[in-house]
This record gives C-alpha cells, structure tokens and sequence, in this order.
C-alpha cells in the first residue's frame, strides 16, 4: 500500500505541474468562466453534496469527535449558500495575476518593474471543514494556480462530492480537471508524500490543528505558509466603553466557538475589572460559558470561577471556555499577549486613541484591532471574497491568506538594445 500511495502521489503531482503551466497563461476570462461553471455545478449538486455531508456527520458522531470538529464538519443550507455567495465574490475580485507595478528607467535606459505571477501548485493540507475545499480552490484558480487538496479523513465524502462538481465546472470551461484534485486516499502515507513532492510542489499550506502544523513545518521539504492555533485576546482597556467592551467581548468569544479567530483569553485593566468583570460574567453564564480566571479575576466573581493554570494561558479552548486575567496597565498586558498568544488576532477596547495607537504597534500578530470583534478576522470579512487560511508567518503572507498572498512576483525589463558596459 506504501508503494501504490507513493506512485499515487506522483501522479497527482505531476499532473498539478502540467495544469498548473495551463492555467499560468489562462485569461481572467477563462478563469472567471470556469469559477462561475463550477457555481453552476456545485448549486445542481447541492442535495448530493449535504447528503454526502450526512455520511461524514454520521461517521463523526460514531468515532466520537469533539464538538468543535463536528461544528467545522457540518454543512447546512445556510453555510452551503455561505459558500457559494463566497465563490461569488471571488469571480468578482480583481485577477492580480499579469499585474505590473513599480516601473522605473535606469540610467542605462532601460526601464525596470515587476510583474505578478502565480506561484505554481499549492499543497493544501486540512482538517474537518469541507467549505475550506471549494474556498481553496477558487483562490488557487483565480490566482493561476493549481491546488493539491488534503482534507481531513473525517470529510472524505464531503471533499469528494464538493471535487466532482469542481471539476464539472473546470470541463465544462475547458480547463484541465487536474487544476483541482482533492486526494481520495485517506492514508496518512498521503500527507507524507504530498509534503516532500519538491519537483512538482512549490508551496504547501497546512490548516488544522498545532499538531499537524508541527508535523508539516518539520518534515516538509517544500516552503510552508503555516496557519498556526488561534490563541486570541481581547484587552478592555481602562478608559474602554463598557457598551462596545461588553458587546466585543461576548461576540468574540460565543459568535461561534469551534474557530481559529474567537477569543481565548480576556485581559482586563484592574482600574475597571470590579465593574467590568460581573457583568461580562453574567453574559458568559447565559452562554454557559465556563471561566477560568487569575487570582484577582476569583476574587472579584467568586467560586463560579475556576482557579487558572500555566497552561490555560497558551490554549486555544475552540469551545465554551475563557481564560480571564486581570492585569495593571496596558504594559502587562502587551506582555502576556506576545508571550502566550499565537500571533493570529488581538483586539483592544479603549476611548484613548494614543494607547491603541502604541497598542497597534506593539502587539506582534497579523492581525491588530481596536474596539472590533477578533471574528472579523477572516478573509470574507477583509474583503478577499475567501482565504485560503490565516498566516501566523512574518514571511510572505501574513494574515488572511487571500489572492495576492498566493502569488509572486518577478523583475521585468523593458530595452531597447542597451547592453551593459
């Protein structure tokens, strides 16, 4: 079986590479064709594709998974319309690709600048949710390129029906079927592979767990965008509106619990944590929301509140779980943010534009907000109509990982029979 899942692999791979040399001279037209046959498909096939989803709910709820994975798992009418609304935007977004930029004559006459281009085959690697199929896969088209999908084995005939009605889509628009291929083997010998196919593979983007993250990152031989854990926070400030700290906070962390940009820790400015914290607390019971809290945070709401540890700090609950600290100024609570945060999204409420300012500065994650929800950290909500994750990596891309993010760029010189002296 190891054989037949490495020859599998191969040939995946290298027909990504001869897709992916199609789609790089591929018109905006010709993508857009396509991106909009494979919403055509995917609407006619979306009692096949819920009812495939069926089979994986039900497969799921057997072997036991947590409730976090059974929320990413999950289609409905609502996400699957969710979904297409979302590919929608992408045929709406500008094609970078062929874009030039930063022209300029050299003394030597020639003039200089760079072009756009795509990066060439993506390696996509991921667990539970089967939206992240189609997102990633509208990306990598329109951006040029040709996408390796990995899903979660829990997802399996989710994957499969949502890649059938892409490539539907890519035939009926004359494209090779091979620009998409979602890998049918759930081996684990798959990912192995798919992460060292350096001749056929130019980047390789994993999105789960921190585990899977670290597995990739140390054995990968191809360059990796990594979308590490969201380990997020929200610091009410002490000059905060309690009207807008109340509201972020509550949707922050109970909008949705099972994702990678809802709120793990609060920090609270002690100056306001007597007033702030019972109310905030009466918010969570109604969610049922179980706080673990510091001493002070104890203290203030009583035996309701489970004592904190060391650990608690750096977990990503992705459940009804807040980890609550109360700190002495805004320096202390930059200080826990850049030691036991994850680099993904952190938020400040406060009325003194000054402090969110240096807030804006200091704080070292890809995204930074001021008196907004960690939610609105998502590529939908920026504007890139989908992303293909969330970059926690200072190299590349950072943050939502959306149509620039999957491209390059290469020098451009234009002459006129100049050489060089």
């Amino acid at each position: 079986m190891q054989e037949s899942v490495e020859q599998y692999m191969q040939t995946v791979g290298q027909q990504a590479r001869q897709a992916s040399s199609v789609l790089a001279s591929a018109s905006t037209q010709v993508k857009n064709n396509a991106l909009s046959a494979i919403y055509t498909a995917l609407k006619n096939s979306e009692t096949a594709i819920l009812a495939a989803n069926q089979i994986d709910m039900q497969n799921a709820h057997k072997n036991n998974l947590d409730s976090a994975l059974l929320d990413r798992l999950e289609l409905n009418p609502t996400r699957f319309q969710a979904m297409l609304d979302g590919l929608k935007d992408v045929i709406g977004l500008k094609d970078p690709i062929g874009e030039i930029t930063d022209m300029a004559y050299r003394p030597t006459g020639i003039q200089l600048g760079k072009m756009r281009v795509p990066l060439g085959v993506v390696g996509m690697i991921y667990e539970s949710r089967p939206n992240v199929t189609l997102e990633a896969a509208s990306l990598a088209l329109k951006s040029g390129n040709a996408i390796i999908l990995r899903g979660g084995s829990e997802a399996i005939e989710s994957n499969k029906a949502i890649a059938t009605a892409i490539q539907q889509g890519l035939k009926v628009a004359e494209l090779p079927e091979t620009c998409v291929q979602v890998i049918q083997t759930t081996d684990r010998a798959a990912v192995g592979q798919l992460i060292t196919l350096s001749e056929y593979v130019d980047v390789i983007v994993p999105r789960g767990g921190k585990g899977l993250i670290e597995r990739i990152t140390r054995e990968a031989r191809i360059p990796v965008i990594k979308h590490l854990d969201g380990n997020c926070h929200v610091f009410v400030e002490a000059q905060a509106d309690f009207h807008k700290a109340l509201a972020i906070a509550l949707n922050a962390k109970t909008h949705r619990y099972g994702v990678c940009n809802a709120m793990e820790t609060l920090l609270v400015d002690e100056k306001v944590a007597d007033a702030f914290l019972p109310q905030i607390a009466k918010l969570y019971a109604e969610k049922q929301v179980e706080l673990r809290g510091c001493p002070i945070t104890q203290r203030i709401l009583g035996e309701t509140v489970k004592a904190a540890t060391e650990e608690d700090w750096y977990e990503e609950y992705l459940g009804p779980i807040l980890a609550v600290k109360v700190v002495s100024c805004m320096d202390e609570a930059i200080t826990h943010i850049n030691k036991y945060g994850s680099h993904h999204t952190d938020a400040i409420i406060t009325e003194n534009f000054s402090l969110a300012r240096q807030f804006l500065a200091r704080v070292d994650s890809s995204s930074v907000m001021i008196n907004a929800s960690t939610r609105f950290a998502d590529g939908f909500e920026y504007g890139l109509g989908a992303e293909i994750g969330i970059s926690t990596d200072k190299i590349h891309a950072r943050g939502p990982v959306g149509l620039e993010g999957l491209t390059s760029q290469k020098w451009i010189v234009f002459g006129d029979g100049q050489i060089r002296q």
